[in-house]
């Protein structure tokens, strides 16, 4: 007999640790060390998240960094499953990253955090651009706002009260 339920066992999303850097809080008795942790998830299907957490341990703050991302997956438009619409830029903090789609066979040209998130979200040829501070947080949260700010033909047709043909002559 078959069961229809998902496994809990089975992952919906891969994860892949960003970053993991030690945090120092200064008390009156000394210093308090724990740790921060940065997880992108994603299906490679245009379904991405970005979490952080902070624990004692690092098994345990990428953990909570993991549960973080599952929850705030997003889901982005994608053009034939392997590129982007349109030309995009998205900021956080000082940060700031230039996305650009490209022709098929080009692959995700991009480095670091901007890599991880794209290539998570099934991005397969894209061009980035990073502008501004390389901080690894930032820098995947701008290329998550990027991916966020992404309309669909439908999306923008939609928007102007127009049809999808008339928007493309």
């Amino acid at each position: 007999m078959q069961n229809n339920k998902l496994d809990p066992k089975q992952k919906l999303y891969e994860e892949l640790v960003v970053e993991v850097k030690s945090v120092v809080k200064v008390n009156k008795g000394g210093r308090q060390r724990r740790f921060s942790a940065t997880v992108v998830v994603g299906d490679r299907k245009g379904k991405v998240g970005l979490g952080i957490g902070k624990a004692n341990e690092v098994p345990d703050a990428i953990k909570k960094a993991i549960q973080s991302a599952t929850k705030n997956v997003v889901k982005i438009p994608l053009v034939d499953g392997r590129t982007i619409q349109h030309e995009v830029i998205g900021t956080n903090g000082a940060a700031r990253v230039l996305l650009k789609p490209a022709v098929e066979g080009t692959g995700v040209i991009a480095g670091g955090a901007v890599r991880a998130v794209l290539e998570l979200a099934g991005v397969r040829d894209i061009v980035s651009k990073s502008l501004g501070s390389r901080t690894k947080l930032n820098m995947a949260t701008a290329t998550i706002n990027a991916l966020k700010s992404v309309k669909s033909v439908e999306e923008v047709a939609r928007l102007r009260g127009k049809s999808v043909e008339e928007l493309l002559g």
